[in-house]
C-alpha cells in the first residue's frame, strides 16, 4: 500500500495559489476564464491591506454654523431641507442632471449585450452622460448588418439611450484608443445618421483613452474564442495563455509625451469640431502633470480612473497591486483647471461626495450600474441612483451647502493622519469644478425627481 504524501507547507505563503500556478502556468495570472462576461473584476476592497481605502476612511464632518444655510434660508423664506439641494451640474460641457455619468463597460459580454443597452436606456432616463468603451467597434464590428433590423453593439447603445434622453440634457461620449485608430471608431461616428442628434445637440464628446485604473500602464484585453482570435490576430496581438479554447486578445497601450498629448487633443478639436474632447488618464504617479496637460490642450473633460477602477480583465496583480489610489490622484492634483471626473468603486453617495469634496465635478458608475441592470433589467439603475442622489442631498444639506460646487476639503476628515495646518493643503484647497448651469427647463420627469428641485 502506498503510504499518501505529505504535501509540504510554507508559512507566510499562499500555497494554494502557488501550486495552482504549478498545475496551470500563465492561466493563472488572470482571473477563470470562466467568469469572463459574468464577473466585474476590481481591486478588493481593502486592497490587500486588511482595511478600506483611504477615500472611504474620510469622515465627512458638518460644522455647527451654516452661513450658507442662512442665505439658503433667506432666499426660500422658509428653513432649508435636503431636497433644496441642486445636484445638476455641467460634466465636460454636457449639462446633466446629477454629477454623475454612466462609465464604459468595455466590450466584454457582460456589457456589450442587453445589459449594456438597458444600461444606456436608463442612463438617457436618468439624464446623465454615458461613456462607451474604446473598443466596442474592433472587437464587435460597426455594421452587423442593414438598417434597424440589425444595429451594431454601438450604435445600439446610441439609440437606446436617445430613445429616453430628455432634449437638452446627458450626452454621448464614445473613446478611442492608439491601436483602435485603425478602426476609424470618431470617423465613423461623426459622420454616422445615428449621432446626427447628438451633434445637432451639442451632446457628442470623443474620449482618448490613454490608460485605465484596473491595469495602469497596460492597454485593452479581452477573452476571445479560437475563430476570433484568427480575425483578430491580423490587427491585435492574440496569445494563447489562457488554456484550452480561449485565447487573450492583447491591445498596446500607445506611447505618449507631454507632446504626444497636446498634438492629439489639438487634433480631435480640428478634425472634430462640433465634438466636445475629453481625455481619460490611468492612475499614473506624475497624474497631476497629465491633467493639467490635457486642460490646457483644451480639453472639456479629464477623466481619471483610480487604482479601484473596475475591468472586464485584467492580470490579478495589476487588480489590487498597480496604480495610485484615488484619494492619492485627487491629492496630487488639488485644485483642478477643469472639469475633473473620477470613478473607482462608486456606488452609494457617500464616495461620490467625498470625491466632490476634493475637487471632482462628477463620478462615473461602472460595475455598479451593470450590477443593478442584471438586478432589474428596466428600473435597476434608475433606483440605484435614487438612492445615491437622496444620500447625497442629505449629505451636502447636513454640511450647510446647496451645489455641488460648494464642497471643499474643509467638509472631510481624515482620521489616520496626523493634525498639520497645510492638510487641507496637502488635500486639494479647491472646490468642485465649474459652475452649475442651469438645466432646469431641459431634463425630464425621472432627472427633475432625482437632481432635486432648487
Amino acid at each position: 500500500m502506498t503510504t499518501p504524501r505529505t504535501l509540504l507547507t510554507a508559512g507566510g505563503l499562499p500555497a494554494a495559489a502557488i501550486r495552482a500556478r504549478a498545475r496551470h502556468g500563465t492561466r493563472e495570472v488572470f482571473p477563470p476564464v470562466a467568469a469572463y462576461g459574468a464577473e466585474l473584476f476590481g481591486a478588493e476592497a481593502d486592497a490587500g491591506q486588511g482595511h478600506a481605502d483611504e477615500l472611504d476612511r474620510a469622515r465627512i464632518v458638518p460644522p455647527v454654523f451654516v452661513p450658507r444655510r442662512l442665505e439658503k434660508l433667506i432666499e426660500l423664506g422658509r428653513e432649508p431641507l435636503d431636497d433644496d439641494v441642486s445636484l445638476r451640474t455641467v460634466i465636460g460641457g454636457f449639462d446633466s442632471a446629477l454629477p454623475l455619468y454612466l462609465s464604459a463597460f468595455g466590450s466584454t459580454r457582460a456589457g456589450s449585450g442587453d445589459l449594456g443597452i438597458a444600461a444606456s436606456r436608463q442612463a438617457g432616463r436618468l439624464g446623465i452622460p454615458m461613456v462607451i468603451g474604446e473598443n466596442m467597434v474592433p472587437v464587435h464590428g460597426y455594421r452587423t448588418g442593414a438598417g434597424r433590423a440589425a444595429p451594431s453593439a454601438i450604435t445600439a447603445r446610441i439609440r437606446a439611450y436617445l430613445d429616453e434622453c430628455p432634449e437638452g440634457t446627458g450626452g454621448v461620449v464614445v473613446q478611442q484608443s492608439t491601436e483602435d485608430a485603425d478602426s476609424e471608431v470618431w470617423n465613423l461616428l461623426y459622420s454616422a445618421p445615428e449621432t446626427q442628434p447628438l451633434l445637432e445637440s451639442g451632446r457628442l464628446a470623443f474620449e482618448l483613452k490613454i490608460g485605465q485604473g484596473a491595469k495602469p500602464g497596460l492597454g485593452g484585453m479581452t477573452v476571445v474564442d479560437e475563430a476570433d482570435a484568427d480575425r483578430l490576430g491580423k490587427r491585435f496581438a492574440v496569445r494563447d495563455t489562457l488554456g484550452p479554447g480561449s485565447r487573450l486578445r492583447l491591445a498596446s497601450p500607445g506611447t505618449y509625451t507631454e507632446e504626444i498629448v497636446r498634438q492629439q487633443l489639438r487634433f480631435m478639436r480640428n478634425n472634430f469640431p462640433r465634438a466636445r474632447v475629453w481625455a481619460k488618464f490611468h492612475p499614473g504617479r506624475d497624474i497631476a502633470n497629465a491633467a493639467s496637460t490635457a486642460w490646457r490642450a483644451g480639453a472639456d473633460a479629464v477623466t481619471v480612473d483610480g487604482a479601484e477602477g473596475g475591468t472586464g480583465w485584467a492580470p490579478r496583480v495589476f487588480l489590487d497591486h498597480v496604480g495610485l489610489p484615488l484619494a492619492e490622484c485627487l491629492r496630487r492634483i488639488g485644485r483642478p483647471d477643469g472639469c475633473l471626473l473620477v470613478t473607482g468603486r462608486m456606488w452609494e453617495g457617500g464616495r461620490v461626495v467625498r470625491s466632490l469634496a476634493l475637487g471632482a465635478t462628477a463620478a462615473g458608475l461602472g460595475r455598479a450600474a451593470l450590477v443593478a441592470v442584471d438586478e432589474d433589467p428596466r428600473d435597476g439603475l434608475v433606483r440605484l441612483v435614487e438612492a445615491l442622489a437622496l444620500e447625497s442631498r442629505l449629505l451636502i444639506s447636513a454640511l450647510g451647502k446647496y451645489t455641488t460646487d460648494a464642497l471643499g476639503p474643509d467638509d472631510l476628515w481624515w482620521p489616520d493622519r496626523a493634525p498639520s495646518p497645510d492638510r487641507a493643503l496637502a488635500y486639494g484647497t479647491g472646490t468642485a469644478g465649474p459652475p452649475l448651469a442651469d438645466t432646469a427647463t431641459t431634463a425630464g420627469a425621472t432627472a427633475d425627481r432625482i437632481g432635486g428641485r432648487a
